[in-house]
């Protein structure tokens, strides 16, 4: 009976082990405690589906002319549309129309079994198929802009074909198992015999390999215009992570912009957003 009882042992340690991963992939939720308004901005509360039969919520701001170009706002993981609030006034008063929102697991969202960066991409592409039927916007000249996670989402939606204009990527890391490393470090985990176990079972559980939705490899096959925005000083996602993306670019409307700035603060935002308006007034 030795044996069995050993057995037992070992499957509740993988028991186990299962569940802490899973509730790694849970991201914290953080509720928006501003909405557009109160930055001046007239905005609609706006709910629409995604996959696995949950909804999306999130705010919508109407351009200034009909027919305008619009701008998808993505934040990052374990943020929100709140994050990505001191865009939207700069786009507004440049003419475009702009849809923030949360992605699953965040926000106002509704929940799912998990978050990742293959399901934040789902997400954008809902809120484009979404935003595209909106009367009053030009459903060829939409960009997506996203930050961290959500900045891998837009460039792995766009790898597959989503109909974007142009990518604003913000802070993205190169690769998940990168990432992770980073992480399991952080936490203390060995690689070996570990670190490696943990890797493959994320993976198992997203349902896709690491390989295949790493921007260093989907910037491949991005064929809209792209810039990739990195602060110099971010320590969450080095910036040479950066550059390796934009070494894999496959064609030259890919842009690379270094900021001074951390992986959430920017020392120059303004001279960002102004680089961003201009990026996105050469594309749409």
């Amino acid at each position: 009976m030795a044996w069995f009882a050993l057995l037992l042992g070992l499957l509740a340690l993988l028991g186990l082990a299962r569940w802490a991963i899973r509730r790694g992939l849970a991201a914290p939720r953080m509720i928006e405690q501003r909405t557009p308004a109160d930055l001046g901005l007239p905005f609609r509360a706006v709910e629409f589906p995604t996959a696995n039969g949950r909804s999306l919520r999130g705010w919508f701001i109407r351009g200034p002319q009909a027919a305008a170009p619009a701008v998808i706002l993505l934040h990052g993981w374990g943020g929100n549309a709140e994050t990505m609030l001191p865009l939207a006034g700069p786009l507004k008063e440049a003419g475009y129309a702009v849809l923030l929102f949360d992605a699953r697991c965040h926000g106002g969202s509704d929940d799912d079994t998990f978050a990742s960066l293959p399901r934040f991409a789902e997400d954008l592409e809902h809120a484009l198929a979404w935003l595209r039927g909106q009367p009053g916007i030009d459903a060829q000249r939409i960009a997506a802009i996203g930050h961290s996670v959500g900045a891998g989402a837009c460039l792995l939606a766009a790898s597959r074909g989503a109909p974007l204009a142009a990518v604003v990527s913000i802070a993205a890391f190169a690769h998940p198992a990168a990432m992770m490393r980073r992480w399991l470090a952080w936490k203390r985990i060995p690689y070996r015999p570990l670190g490696w176990a943990i890797l493959a079972y994320v993976q198992h559980a997203i349902g896709h390999r690491f390989d295949a939705i790493a921007p260093t490899n989907t910037i491949r096959k991005v064929h809209c215009p792209v810039l990739l925005a990195h602060g110099t000083e971010d320590t969450t996602v080095p910036v040479v992570e950066a550059r390796q993306i934009f070494e894999n670019r496959a064609h030259d409307a890919v842009e690379l912009l270094l900021i001074a700035g951390s992986h959430d603060e920017y020392a120059e935002m303004d001279a960002g957003i102004e680089a961003v308006l201009a990026f996105l007034a050469r594309t749409l």
